[in-house]
């Protein structure tokens, strides 16, 4: 069984925007406009979901160019967020939705097996890029290699495993 900690990760900050001290984040979870609605809890963590920093009350969210621009009441103005040192923010697992079948939390991408037709090609260590242009970083052959993170190359993510199968397209790793 996998165990899961308090805290999930449900975005990425990317940066300052405007003077007012709102965050530009990238949303990690499926469901964003539950998530980083107005009212919401959420808390400074790492990468793995654990809690390194205070409490945020999201004050209002909007999509943003692909994102989502959040503001705080914790926080007023740019300097203020800026001097924060956000990376992560994270919700509380039991407030969130479970999982869908075929899904991972993004604290389980990191060292996951990745294997085509039955065999471990390499082990995974982040996804990069933004919604839609999402690239899986893969430790291959002694060397790194960016895999899109979609279908139909990600034919199945097995969360009880660790594993993520995929579909390359022929010549992919000699790159």
């Amino acid at each position: 069984m996998v165990e899961e900690p308090d805290h999930l990760v449900v975005a990425r900050f990317l940066k300052a925007h405007g003077l007012k001290g709102d965050a530009l984040v990238e949303s990690l979870t499926d469901d964003p406009r539950t998530v980083l609605a107005a009212g919401r809890r959420l808390v400074e963590v790492d990468e793995a979901g654990v809690v390194i920093g205070e409490g945020l009350t999201v004050r209002h969210s909007r999509p943003q160019g692909g994102h989502w621009l959040v503001g705080f009441h914790e926080i007023q103005g740019r300097t203020a967020l800026e001097q924060r040192g956000l990376r992560y923010l994270g919700a509380r697992r039991e407030g969130l939705r479970p999982l869908k079948p075929n899904a991972m939390y993004w604290h389980e991408i990191p060292g996951a097996q990745v294997v085509e037709r039955g065999v471990v090609i390499g082990v995974a260590r982040e996804v990069v890029g933004a919604p839609g242009a999402e690239l899986l970083v893969v430790d291959a052959r002694g060397k790194e290699h960016l895999i899109p993170f979609r279908t139909p190359i990600l034919k199945r993510l097995d969360r009880l495993a660790r594993r993520i199968e995929v579909d390359l397209p022929p010549g992919l790793l000699d790159l």
